[in-house]
């Protein structure tokens, strides 16, 4: 079975594409990357606001290296997609114990976010994104849009656009 497209219209859209400068269109991730990496450090910091306040509410002592292993990283795109992908999360590192079990950052992480049958949950994440994801969002889209304007008057002014 074969199926045939036309579609019209489209020529000066392929044309404008075309024409952007390679900073917009960069394999690299463009203005979009930076801005992606903007927000995911701004909800970094809220995170680990949370985390601070979270692990004092208690009057809990702190060695301070979940705080440190937080982290905004580039992640790859999920499969079958093209873009880009940042994440805020937890690196892991292990806390160094005598005669006990290791425990890693990301294990101490989950169990303050969702608790445990002997642990009731202090979430510190997903509070922070209901919080702050709605300006994260705002953060990221105008700072594309600001981005996108200066790369293209500067491509305007050197005659390339």
């Amino acid at each position: 079975m074969k199926v045939e497209m036309k579609l019209s219209g489209v020529d000066d859209v392929m044309r404008t594409l075309q024409s952007l400068p390679a900073e917009i269109v960069s394999k690299r991730g463009g203005p979009v990357k930076t801005a992606l990496a903007r927000g995911a450090r701004y909800l970094r910091d809220r995170a680990k606001e949370n985390l601070q306040a979270s692990i004092a509410q208690n009057g809990d002592e702190s060695t301070g290296l979940l705080l440190q292993n937080v982290i905004a990283s580039r992640g790859k795109p999920p499969i079958g997609s093209k873009g880009e992908r940042y994440l805020v999360r937890v690196r892991r590192k292990t806390y160094a114990r005598k005669g006990k079990e290791p425990v890693t950052t990301r294990k101490t992480a989950a169990l303050m976010e969702y608790g445990s049958s002997h642990q009731p949950a202090r979430p510190w994440l997903r509070p922070a994104v209901q919080q702050h994801g709605q300006r994260v969002i705002e953060m990221v889209s105008a700072d594309v849009v600001r981005q996108i304007d200066r790369v293209a008057a500067k491509a305007k002014r050197e005659g390339k656009l």
